[in-house]
């Protein structure tokens, strides 16, 4: 199996106990949403992070309105551009309802990607996805909070790629964690949930 498979299928796993996990621990009404139990699936928290302006990004400024997070890095072959292109898409097709949200693509790549290369990586996409990078602590700091799966990988010539998580996290106004967009999905399913969370907060 090529190691774009074994990416993809690591994705979908991961997704898939992520959904358990949701399942799990929340008290889901029919709507969707929390209801009226007390526990919520463990993902997401605080975290410090870089802007592509250069200025720090916390957990704080995406507060207030629901957000779609997705973690991978500038050098991704296929996953990552074929996933922000797609949420480009889906952002369009939500039309005004998709200012109701908050967009990131965090990279898990600290030693090569910093504020320059996401500005100029983002650019590619909707200008409404922020680019977010951090020094190794900060990373592993949000990425344990999200439990999001990465490990470097050398390659036959001497640099590196990086296995990660495919899926794009979805998180309540509150920053509480409600579900995912999975790498190869529908596009009629993604941008139900992200009517859903558009509308519901």
């Amino acid at each position: 199996m090529s190691r774009r498979s074994l990416s993809i299928l690591a994705g979908a796993v991961l997704a898939l106990v992520l959904a358990i996990v949701a399942v799990a621990t929340m008290n889901i009404t029919s709507g969707g949403r929390a209801g009226g139990g007390t526990g919520t699936a463990d993902i997401g928290g605080a975290f410090t992070l870089t802007g592509e302006d250069g200025e720090t990004v916390t957990e704080a400024d995406f507060l207030g309105k629901p957000t779609a997070i997705f973690f991978g890095f500038t050098f991704c072959p296929d996953v990552c551009p074929t996933t922000l292109f797609e949420l480009s898409g889906l952002i369009e097709a939500l039309g005004p309802d998709a200012d109701r949200l908050n967009y990131a693509f965090v990279s898990v790549d600290w030693e090569r990607d910093g504020p320059e290369e996401l500005a100029r990586y983002t650019s590619s996409f909707d200008d409404r996805i922020r680019g977010l990078s951090g020094t190794k602590e900060q990373i592993e700091a949000v990425t344990r909070a999200y439990r999001v799966y990465y490990k470097k990988v050398p390659t036959e010539d001497g640099d590196y790629t990086i296995d990660h998580t495919a899926s794009v996290y979805l998180m309540n106004a509150e920053g509480g964690f409600v579900g995912t967009l999975s790498y190869g999905e529908a596009h009629d399913s993604m941008l139900e949930k992200l009517k859903r969370l558009a509308t519901q907060g």
